[in-house]
């Protein structure tokens, strides 16, 4: 993958935000063994893009238009559809962060040795408390007021935040009565394996991958998720399944009741939990809280 940059990116009405423009990658450049079939956050409508924009920061709103702009208090206490309106509100192209974004992201970090840091305990990062970013008030700290260590790359150029500060929604995404369930345009479609609807269960000693009968409620560390099925690469490819490699603590949490939605990262008291693999797939559609927030994301259509 060609060095992410950041840039300006004008909305509909010609306010800008600070995006990182990540090139196109292959499975198999982030996956050791992977295929060369191109990442799913390149595809599109079934088209492959040669790139996408990530919010260099987690997004706040004025207006009612998500913006990305550094030293601000991120915006909390949004539904999922209010973060995703947001990011839709400033035109064609622009979304509310994909999961599949997101994964692309962590699994490259994970790659090139560059898994973010951040604000983990209370301002500071807990394994480097000697790292903090500028408080936004007792807990979070302003966008991208960390260090270069607190960015997917580790550089100044990268996406900061991905670790801790606030949990943020992604879109593309859920679960469905424990069923795996990936968002085609408008319809949502099953990940099969052979033939069958990938589920997460609870299991006794946390969560398992099924395709057999789902439900309950349970977490375990992302890299504790247990199976006996051979696992599809697009789990691995949508950070939804631990590669071997993935010896993180970042934890993982399923309710297998109803729709539940994704968000991801950590927040300012998540410590060892915290990480660009720590999800939550147990929220409704309508929550919200004060340590949930988003980021948008842009792709030339």
């Amino acid at each position: 993958m060609s060095e992410s940059k950041s840039q300006l990116v004008y909305n509909c009405i010609g306010k800008p935000s600070v995006m990182v423009k990540i090139p196109k990658f292959k499975i198999s450049d982030v996956i050791e063994g992977g295929s060369d079939t191109v990442h799913p956050a390149f595809l599109v409508g079934g088209k492959e893009i040669d790139c996408i924009y990530v919010s260099k920061y987690q997004n706040v709103v004025v207006n009612g238009h998500a913006y990305s702009i550094p030293l601000q208090k991120p915006t909390v206490n949004v539904t999922y559809d209010e973060a995703a309106s947001a990011c839709e509100k400033n035109g064609a192209g622009w979304h509310l962060m994909s999961n599949a974004e997101w994964a692309a992201i962590a699994l490259w970090s994970l790659r090139n040795g560059t898994l973010p840091h951040g604000n983990t305990a209370s301002g500071h990062d807990r394994l480097h408390p000697d790292e903090m970013g500028i408080p936004a008030d007792g807990y979070t700290a302003l966008t991208g007021s960390g260090p270069d260590t607190w960015s997917h790359d580790h550089t100044n150029d990268g996406i900061f935040d991905l670790t801790g500060n606030i949990w943020e929604w992604v879109s593309g995404l859920r679960l469905m009565d424990g069923e795996i369930q990936i968002q085609d345009g408008e319809s949502w479609k099953p990940v099969l394996i052979d033939g069958k609807a990938a589920k997460y269960a609870e299991s006794e000693d946390g969560v398992k991958l099924t395709t057999g009968e789902a439900g309950g409620w349970n977490g375990c560390r992302f890299s504790e998720i247990e199976t006996d099925l051979e696992v599809p690469e697009t789990l691995k490819a949508l950070a939804l399944f631990p590669l071997s490699k993935v010896k993180s603590s970042d934890y993982f949490w399923i309710d297998g009741g109803g729709e539940r939605l994704p968000v991801r990262g950590g927040h300012w008291l998540s410590g060892s939990d915290a990480g660009v693999f720590s999800l939550i797939l147990r929220a409704h559609r309508a929550r919200s809280g004060d340590g949930i927030g988003f980021r948008s994301a842009f792709v030339q259509l």
